[in-house]
């Protein structure tokens, strides 16, 4: 049976309580819901956060089975990332200038898209996950 929800991008975190503060400051996510561990508050078990229609979810990165069974590595642990995550806005350039003022690591300023429609720009956030953020919307009907 198929889903009718797109997928949701889950990101692992040495800091996840930092994590959300600056996901939710720079780049305007808001927490849906945050569980954190009963016995530490530092650490998070799960949490999702909402941004536009779209949702990410995220965790404390924590030594134990679920980490040695799935071979979990934060992009710092990894030495960098394997995949962008692409967020669809309105306004990039507005984004942007958000990010940039809140301090985010602008890898590219925004820029109009070569070969397709749309402008995007690219932040790293302070554990090595990259961000594209893009009016480009590949749902969108594209005339041919």
């Amino acid at each position: 049976m198929q889903s009718n929800r797109p997928p949701i991008p889950a990101l692992r975190y040495d800091d996840a309580p930092a994590a959300i503060d600056f996901l939710g400051r720079s780049l305007g996510f808001t927490p849906h819901l945050v569980y954190p561990d009963p016995q530490d508050s530092s650490l998070i078990v799960h949490a999702q956060l909402n941004v536009g229609s779209g949702m990410i979810m995220l965790g404390s990165a924590r030594p134990g089975e679920g980490r040695q069974l799935y071979g979990w590595k934060t992009a710092k642990e990894a030495g960098g990332v394997t995949m962008t995550i692409c967020v669809i806005l309105a306004d990039p350039d507005a984004h942007f200038a958000r990010a940039r003022d809140e301090g985010a690591d602008i890898i590219k300023p925004p820029y109009d898209n070569q070969g397709y429609p749309g402008r995007s720009y690219e932040a790293r956030d302070p554990e090595g996950n990259v961000w594209s953020f893009t009016s480009y919307d590949p749902w969108a009907e594209v005339s041919a």
